[in-house]
């Protein structure tokens, strides 16, 4: 049963991917770092990822893709789309690799919370997004930090424990060249999608990430809000923002929130407990170990 379960999954993976790429190039009406997110998401989650992608950012009609992403729980969604991309790009590279390290899964699940934050905030975040911060990759990093690191945290705390649960089930799921290997991947995937969706939501609705918004000329240049990654293409840093609902904010140059140091650090270590937390209730059911073997 579950390797026709995997076949059938694996199909639709890849008839959902297609379709992304597809679309993205004929119809996509948001930056390429938007684009790239949703591929690699739609990877990694299969059909789940596209349906979130017709639901919430694929553009339904020329001239409609802001009225249609024109609410928060949407631009939510798109905002996690970087942040998972990242994340699950990081955590699925390291997965690849430690099984030839024979370490326990403690070690295994640290080696993978390492390079998920790494592709995640120093590659698909502030070296993607650069462009926002005048090209300044440092201070892209260090405008982005908090609200990655508490959304990576999310994602990290769905991800990892599935991951380990699942390896503990099926021992062959941790060979890279198995399929197994790839079902686990998306099964974690798409646990990590749902465990960082509240906090992005917060995070968009209190203007401190972007969600998904129109370049500038590609579908209703007198109406459309512009993709801050627009100029990364060389475009104008004026711009119109979402507002706190997912309506606009008027003309301007594009200004996110920010919260107070002393907020920001209890938030981070707030998101580290929850991280702590899924892995302490992971361990009532599979053993976290530090070690040198499995």
């Amino acid at each position: 049963m579950l390797q026709g379960a995997m076949t059938v999954w694996f199909v639709l993976t890849a008839a959902s991917l297609a379709f992304v790429i597809w679309d993205s190039i004929f119809n996509g009406v948001t930056s390429w770092v938007q684009k790239l997110a949703w591929v690699l998401v739609v990877a990694y989650t299969g059909p789940i990822g596209c349906f979130l992608y017709l639901l919430t950012c694929r553009r339904p009609f020329p001239g409609g893709h802001d009225e249609f992403t024109n609410k928060t729980w949407k631009q939510a969604t798109n905002s996690e789309m970087h942040c998972l991309a990242g994340d699950a790009t990081g955590i699925v590279i390291a997965a690849a690799i430690v099984p030839l390290l024979g370490l326990s899964n403690g070690w295994d699940s640290i080696f993978e919370y390492l390079a998920g934050f790494v592709c995640g905030l120093f590659i698909f975040q502030a070296l993607m997004m650069r462009g926002m911060f005048d090209g300044n990759y440092w201070t892209a990093v260090r405008k982005t930090f908090f609200a990655e690191t508490v959304s990576m945290n999310c994602v990290m705390a769905g991800m990892l424990p599935t991951m380990i649960v699942l390896g503990s089930l099926w021992p062959g799921s941790t060979d890279p060249v198995s399929a197994e290997f790839w079902f686990r991947m998306s099964i974690a995937s798409i646990a990590g999608l749902i465990t960082a969706f509240p906090v992005n939501y917060w995070l968009v609705a209190s203007h401190l990430k972007h969600g998904c918004m129109t370049l500038p000329g590609k579908d209703t240049p007198a109406l459309g809000h512009r993709s801050p990654e627009g100029m990364m293409e060389g475009m104008s840093t004026h711009m119109h923002g979402h507002g706190s609902k997912g309506g606009h904010s008027g003309h301007g140059k594009m200004q996110m929130a920010t919260l107070p140091l002393t907020t920001q650090v209890a938030l981070i270590a707030a998101s580290f407990g929850i991280l702590v937390l899924a892995g302490l209730v992971t361990d009532m059911f599979v053993p976290i170990r530090f070690g040198l073997t499995n």
